[in-house]
């Protein structure tokens, strides 16, 4: 296993750190500046996500500097990168900091584009990141980390900073969804 995939696993094996810090209810106390606080575990959990995320950037770019992309990479980084997304947004759920109904639209988006990818591997069509794509993975990766630190820094000018990008992450979710669709419908016309 190459440097990027190893990374790529690394990222995979934070998940499940990410979403017990953010599933128990730790009492490690909080971290309070005037008016904002947010707990220590939550606190944690946030770092976590954005180091996870900062990986996700890292791997990509070490892999395509020095020729080491493969297969199991090619599998690995969109699985990590949609498991770590799910899993960040469903407990923003539970925590009360995201709507449900914007959730499920973002993760639908995610299944449909997924099986309209498998369908085109099926016909042997590689279908390519979108630009819209990339921008609606980087809205989703500003969002929801100033979700999880509870808008911090821009809590102190009243500014819901977080739920802006994240109501940016999901046009962008949705138009890169649609665009998905719309130019490569002609694979499921051609699918057997």
């Amino acid at each position: 296993m190459n440097i990027p995939n190893r990374i790529t696993v690394s990222r995979i094996l934070l998940i499940p750190i990410f979403i017990i810090l953010l599933s128990i209810p730790w009492d490690w106390g909080t971290i309070q500046l005037h008016s904002w606080s947010i707990g220590v575990a939550q606190f944690i959990a946030a770092l976590i996500f954005i180091i996870a995320s900062l990986t996700d950037w890292i791997d990509g770019y070490y892999a395509r500097k020095y020729n080491l992309v493969t297969n199991l990479g090619k599998f690995l980084d969109p699985l990590a990168d949609k498991l770590l997304v799910a899993a960040a947004l469903i407990l923003l759920i539970e925590l009360g900091d995201a709507p449900a109904w914007v959730v499920i639209i973002i993760i639908s988006r995610e299944f449909a584009v997924t099986g309209l990818r498998l369908v085109a591997a099926g016909e042997g069509i590689v279908l390519a990141a979108s630009p819209l794509g990339k921008i609606k993975t980087i809205t989703q990766l500003i969002a929801i980390p100033a979700l999880l630190l509870h808008n911090f820094p821009f809590a102190f000018i009243n500014i819901r900073f977080d739920l802006i990008m994240l109501y940016i992450a999901l046009i962008f979710t949705a138009w890169s969804g649609l665009d998905y669709f719309v130019k490569n419908w002609h694979v499921m016309k051609e699918s057997k």
